[in-house]
């Protein structure tokens, strides 16, 4: 497969809006023309009207840039917060089979109060193979959706067995539930995860609790770039180090959950040149530990975990410590978080003046920055113990993600890179690089369009199976913004299915491709 080194030869704005700070940058054919870091603001909104401002005085040109690119935590932290979250109804076609085990059956029970609407099971789904499990029941699902519509639910979830083989089922329930209950905003799993029912349908029902707040806030972003003055589109990252249309993003909110991370380490890869490292991203609030390979994250191959609910569909293979800049330390016990000031580190902490003692102000005491006063009277033994704390944390972490022994680079980046250790077992150097504390929003604002298609594959050749999941990999990139022209791609997975006649297969195919161009825009008068 070819490396991608996003080449971007137009103007763009790259913003991270993370949980203690957010950054904006400007890059203008393939460079970093100026950066800000400001501390996030409760309605997140407020942070990115402020940090456009702030990078529109640093280099005007911004006005005329191209394209706006966003990542978030804000739906990642919805649902670990249990937070602006809506009741759902799920919707299941399979029966008779899979009625065990009913929607929300694994869910933590306290982020199950909160989310769990009306459940239905209907007749319908298909075979390992693709054929019909039993006729699917329209009336039962017209009956429900109805249901919905007088209960004035807003989101629904459907989930058909072995959908990701053939959405046919998922398709005719949805076109059924948007008449009947137009009103209410459908979820199809066939566009969000991969095989594996439960942990397919979790991730469903997830994107359908946060559409309403997915809603708001792209609208949000798009009010926060026009009092900007920027006219340009507005992109979404995405957990694979990619973009997505505002519009696609309002849709599908799962699909950026992880996307802070993995734009810090496509933005490492960036601003390095370095293709396969390890890459270690402190924040304010945490680290997170990953594998670049060839540039993007290494994938997750088994189910993963957000705010405890299983779930399948593309996420980063990433460890993350609860430690950042912003950790509170607790000077009696010697330990340093889980817990953190976030955004409010430039108020709490002992640099700043606050009565707080933070990861930060050992780094202060240690000589490893000046932020604040620069000066935190610390024990020269407190601080030497609570470093070697912090040290032994991010070693460890770096220790667990390596796939081998081999030693590979290590990419610092992040607000608070001063805490990575400058050696660890296995590491062969730990490379730190200019504007490293903004490496997130660098890595929005490279990234490229992608499409993915995770099927099975029946009665056709590897060939032919591979070639039909290029073609609808790229179309999907088309529809979510992408120059046809410029598509590359850069995954190709097929796993032969031994219990499946046919020459059965299973194939999951990546494309990427630019921004396709938008026009000039031109700033207002």
């Amino acid at each position: 497969m070819p490396v991608v080194r996003a080449p971007v030869t137009d103007r763009r704005v790259g913003i991270d809006v993370g949980g203690t700070n957010t950054d904006a940058v400007l890059i203008e054919d393939g460079r970093v023309m100026a950066s800000i870091k400001t501390p996030t603001t409760e309605d997140v909104t407020g942070g990115i009207v402020d940090a456009l401002a702030k990078l529109s005085g640093a280099a005007p040109d911004v006005l005329r840039t191209d394209a706006v690119m966003i990542g978030t935590t804000h739906f990642t932290n919805a649902v670990v917060r249990r937070r602006e979250l809506v009741p759902v109804a799920a919707l299941r076609i399979g029966l008779p089979a899979s009625a065990s085990l009913p929607p929300f059956v694994d869910w933590p029970a306290e982020l199950r109060d909160v989310v769990r609407g009306d459940v239905c099971m209907v007749r319908g789904g298909h075979e390992y193979d693709g054929t019909p499990l039993v006729p699917l029941d329209q009336e039962a699902i017209r009956r429900f959706a109805e249901r919905l519509r007088d209960d004035g639910l807003e989101a629904v979830a459907v989930c058909s067995i072995f959908s990701p083989l053939t959405d046919a089922c998922e398709a005719a329930a949805a076109a059924i539930v948007r008449e009947t209950a137009p009103d209410v905003a459908v979820s199809v799993s066939h566009e969000l995860g991969r095989i594996g029912l439960l942990e397919r349908e979790n991730a469903t029902l997830l994107n359908a609790t946060l559409t309403p707040l997915a809603a708001r806030t792209v609208r949000a972003f798009e009010e926060a770039v026009a009092e900007a003055g920027i006219l340009a589109p507005l992109f979404l990252t995405q957990n694979d180090g990619t973009v997505m249309s505002a519009e696609v993003g309002a849709r599908l909110p799962v699909l950026s959950f992880a996307s802070g991370p993995t734009n810090s380490m496509r933005g490492a890869a960036y601003l390095t040149g370095i293709e396969d490292a390890m890459v270690v991203d402190v924040g304010g609030t945490t680290t997170d530990v990953g594998h670049l390979r060839a540039g993007f994250p290494r994938q997750a191959n088994a189910a993963v975990e957000v705010g405890g609910v299983r779930t399948t569909f593309r996420m980063p293979d990433l460890l993350s410590l609860g430690l950042g800049g912003g950790s509170v330390v607790d000077r009696a016990a010697g330990t340093v978080g889980p817990d953190s000031v976030g955004y409010r580190l430039t108020e709490l902490a002992l640099a700043f003046g606050g009565s707080t003692p933070t990861a930060t102000d050992v780094a202060v005491a240690a000589g490893l920055t000046d932020l604040g006063s620069g000066a935190v009277a610390l024990a020269a033994g407190e601080s030497k113990a609570l470093l070697a704390r912090m040290h032994a944390m991010v070693t460890e972490g770096v220790d667990r993600m390596k796939a081998d022994a081999s030693p590979l680079p290590l990419v610092a980046v992040g607000g608070a890179a001063f805490l990575v250790p400058a050696d660890m077992e296995g590491i062969s150097e730990v490379v730190h690089v200019e504007r490293a504390d903004v490496a997130n929003a660098v890595g929005a604002a490279i990234a490229q369009v992608s499409g993915e298609v995770d099927r099975i594959f029946q009665g056709r050749s590897r060939d032919d199976a591979i070639a039909e999941a290029a073609r609808e990999a790229e179309r999907r990139a088309v529809a979510s913004g992408a120059a046809r022209r410029t598509l590359q791609t850069v995954e190709v997975d097929d796993i032969p299915v031994s219990y499946l006649p046919g020459d059965a297969r299973r194939v999951r195919v990546r494309v990427v491709g630019d921004v396709a161009p938008a026009g000039p825009a031109a700033p207002p008068s």
